[in-house]
């Protein structure tokens, strides 16, 4: 696969965009070229030793802190990726943000491919603790987009007022969002903007630049829920994702508005399915056909998304990595949200809850947000399968609730093979 990476190097010499990138960076495989895991330059100016430099972490409860220690930030902190991305960089939005109201989180981002490997010591505890145990050393990653083997998928839509999917995909050879130069985000976002140019049929659309739309535009995408504010959230203003706002960033969608692609935000591209209702296989379906269609025209024009068989696709969060996919439905469980067995019985399910506004949002009423816990070691229809299975579940129990029934939490899950 090096050829194969040279070749995207070669073809892309616009303004030294990739000049900071070399050929022997990571392929397809997982390991890259140990002769370009240098020091860094933070190395040739620090005056002090690196336990002087250690964070304080004692009050912290995320990933990160649970597993960087002083040895380890010593081994670490004098490394950098080819493009110069270092420790004290993929942390820093850990040390920012000790904890989180709703969730623990992961504490670490990516600037960009290489970095998973070179600072592979601290990545892998936080990938196993974070993916429950997933061990991206000696495990495979599975993929699979084929949305017939989905049974089951329409739900009651009494209950199940929206579906969709998402995912991230990421262009190789491109630093990642926390570490990419102005130059390399105007890259991201006229590859896939020229990709995406190319959908035909249902898929056919347009694409819409936050510096460019008119203000009759920007109404129709708020009034659409689809358009995306620049970052508020310390989690990611913290690791440089909101840098520069709004250059470069964009919106795409359909014509039918059912499928959406999001540039430069979090990641490199965010590709959404979505449809009111309660037609999940409808909207996997959607999700498929497109994410395979998007990845053809890339590749079509020398480009290709950052994937390896350990940790499938690669993208800024730890978090995402292998499917990157997040199948989620707004339901409304009035009873079984007030019933003190729901925490336990989403877990069993494998289930995560929100408020419907994201991450950082409590649920409004009764009205959930609820997906997949899990995005790495098991593929895409398994994920998406487990969430059509476990709402289901879900409604039956609030229908029980409902008649005055009573409701059993069912057996954990199974979870990586």
């Amino acid at each position: 696969m090096a050829s194969t990476f040279t070749r995207v190097l070669s073809r892309k010499r616009t303004v030294g965009i990739l000049s900071l990138v070399g050929a022997g960076s990571l392929m397809t495989g997982y390991l890259i070229n140990k002769d370009k895991v240098h020091a860094s330059a933070q190395s040739s100016r620090r005056r002090y030793p690196a336990s002087a430099e250690y964070p304080d972490l004692r009050k912290h409860n995320n990933c990160m802190a649970s597993h960087l220690t002083p040895a380890i930030y010593a081994e670490l902190i004098d490394k950098a990726t080819p493009n110069g991305f270092t420790l004290d960089q993929c942390i820093q939005t850990g040390v920012d943000n000790p904890g989180h109201p709703f969730i623990k989180t992961v504490g670490m981002v990516a600037g960009d491919e290489e970095s998973y490997q070179v600072f592979a010591e601290l990545f892998n505890p936080v990938i196993k603790e974070r993916h429950n145990g997933y061990d991206p050393q000696i495990m495979r990653h599975p993929t699979d987009l084929d949305a017939s083997k989905i049974r089951s998928g329409v739900f009651d839509e009494r209950y199940v007022l929206s579906s969709r999917v998402r995912t991230g995909r990421s262009i190789r050879g491109l630093a990642l969002p926390p570490a990419c130069t102005r130059a390399e985000r105007r890259e991201v976002e006229r590859v896939v903007a020229d990709a995406l140019s190319g959908l035909k049929e249902d898929l056919l659309g347009r694409y819409y630049s936050l510096t460019e739309m008119t203000e009759k535009e920007q109404q129709q995408l708020i009034d659409d829920h689809f358009l995306f504010d620049k970052p508020v959230s310390p989690l990611l203003t913290c690791s440089g994702m909101a840098r520069d706002w709004p250059d470069a960033r964009g919106i795409w969608h359909n014509n039918e508005k059912t499928f959406l692609v999001w540039v430069n935000e979090e990641d490199h591209t965010r590709v959404i399915s979505m449809e009111k209702g309660g037609n999940m296989k409808r909207v996997f379906e959607r999700f498929c056909k497109g994410l395979k269609e998007v990845e053809r025209l890339i590749k079509e024009k020398g480009w290709e998304f950052m994937w390896n068989e350990r940790l499938g696709y690669v993208l800024t969060c730890p978090s995402n990595l292998g499917t990157g996919l997040r199948a989620g439905v707004h339901i409304s469980l009035p009873r079984l949200s007030k019933d003190p067995r729901f925490p336990k019985i989403l877990d069993n399910l494998r289930l995560q809850k929100r408020g419907t506004g994201g991450v950082d949002t409590a649920a409004v009423g009764s009205t959930f947000d609820i997906s997949n816990l899990d995005r790495l070691g098991k593929s895409e229809v398994e994920l998406v399968q487990t969430v059509i299975d476990g709402v289901n579940y879900l409604v039956e129990c609030e229908k029980r609730l409902e008649k005055g029934q009573d409701i059993k939490i069912p057996p954990p899950l199974s979870q990586i093979k």
